[in-house]
Parts: structure tokens; C-alpha cells; sequence
């Protein structure tokens, strides 16, 4: 749920005065570090053939970055909604080894959405997607996305399945967490990494995982989610 509007020394030095060396807490009991993917049983090929034409529903254009040009649209198909992006690292909620203030400049401890007992979601451990917040340009809420809807996060031909699980500016898209980086083979690093293009997110509609960090059950929902989206697209 962060911002990059700020500037790196800034931010950095605010980090200085947080806790150095905070304990990792442990994974809930329903969490699973992802596997490398792809994940189900459909194809990366079959959903990127569904989705190469853009009927474009939100009012204007996002930025990938704040130095950019504000060229990615969202689209909308049947049953979902998706874009075409980078992919920026969120390691924002839980304090873990791999995401805290000394390893991500931008950090913050919590996230939009939080997990069953109510603490914020584990960036390090769960794959989860960034959506914009709402503003003029789209509202995601009017379009049957919410916390822990399903997504079909698409790069370098592998599948990986994840949930709604922050938010972010207003005016930049292409965001998700370490865990969806590292399943995907994308440098995870929050503050190095990510990958500059070539990242699609299909976000299917009025879906919901339950509990929300439960990647097994986001596994299930979304495969079988991705096989209804290619019936009907």
C-alpha cells in the first residue's frame, strides 16, 4: 500500500529510526512458499491468446513508474478484467527476513487487505497483486475486484495464480509481492528487482479466496477460474 513518490534518501533515512533487526514470524499454517510455476492446468499460451486485443474500460491510462508516460490501459473480457505491465516489488505487511525496513527503502507493515486474524498479509511468503487505488481513472470495486480476488499473474510463459492483496497510487499499475517475483523467476529484490515489461495480470471477477492467505485454495479457485475464462472468451 506504499507510494514511490518520495525520494529514496528520504525515505531511507526514515528507515534508519525504525527497529534494525525485527524477527521474522512464522507462516500461517494454510501458507505455502509457492512453487516455481506454472501452476494449474491451464497453459500461459492458452490465456495470453485470450487477451491480445484491448477493449479498454478504465476512463484514462496508467504509469508504470513515476518517470513514465501514462500508457497502460485497463482492459476488460468476459468474466475479467486485465493489464499488461512491469512488475514492481511489494514487500509491504508482515515483518519477515526478506521485507522490513532495512531491505525495502518504501516499506510499510501493513497492507489493504489482511488475513483471516486479521494481520497483514506476508509479501515474503504469499503471492499477491497490487491494484491501483481508486481514482478517476478506475475503480476497481465497480468491476467485481476486491481484497483477495483471484489473479492469473503471466511472465515468461509460466503461471502463477495469486490474490488481491494491497493497494497503491493512483496513477501507477504493475505491482505485486515478493512471492509472486520469486515463483515467476523475477528478481524479487524490492529495491533492485522487478521486471521493466512483459507481465500480465488477469484478474477474474467477483471471485474471492478463502481464507486470503491460503495460496493452495487460490490455486484451486484461479485454475479453475482460467478454464471458465477460456470457455467464454
Amino acid at each position: 500500500m506504499r507510494s514511490r513518490t518520495l525520494t529514496l534518501a528520504a525515505v531511507a533515512g526514515a528507515a534508519l529510526l525504525a527497529t534494525a533487526a525485527l524477527p521474522a514470524t512464522a507462516a500461517p499454517s494454510n501458507a505455502r512458499t509457492p512453487a516455481s510455476a506454472q501452476e494449474g492446468s491451464v497453459s500461459a499460451a492458452d490465456l495470453l491468446a485470450k487477451v491480445t486485443s484491448c477493449s479498454q474500460i478504465s476512463s484514462g491510462k496508467y504509469k508504470t513508474d513515476d518517470e513514465t508516460s501514462a500508457t497502460i490501459p485497463v482492459c476488460g473480457k468476459n468474466g475479467a478484467v486485465f493489464w499488461k505491465a512491469d512488475m514492481d516489488i511489494d514487500c509491504d505487511g508482515q515483518v519477515t527476513t526478506q521485507c522490513n525496513g532495512d531491505t525495502d527503502p518504501w516499506f510499510q507493515d501493513d497492507t489493504a487487505f489482511h488475513q483471516s486474524d486479521g494481520k497483514p498479509l506476508r509479501a515474503e511468503s504469499l503471492p499477491y497483486v497490487v491494484v491501483p487505488s481508486t481514482s478517476s481513472i478506475w475503480k476497481y470495486t465497480s468491476y467485481g475486484i476486491k481484497g483477495g480476488g483471484v489473479v492469473a499473474v503471466i511472465y515468461n510463459n509460466k503461471v502463477e495464480y495469486a490474490v488481491v492483496g494491497d493497494t497503491g497510487p493512483t496513477q501507477i499499475i504493475g505491482e505485486a509481492s515478493y512471492a509472486t517475483a520469486k515463483a515467476l523467476g523475477v528478481d524479487p529484490d524490492p529495491e533492485t528487482g522487478g521486471a521493466d515489461s512483459g507481465v500480465t495480470y488477469i484478474l477474474f471477477k467477483n471471485s474471492q479466496v478463502s481464507p486470503i492467505e491460503s495460496h493452495t485454495a487460490a490455486v484451486s479457485l484461479g485454475d479453475s477460474l482460467a478454464r471458465q475464462f477460456l470457455q467464454n472468451n
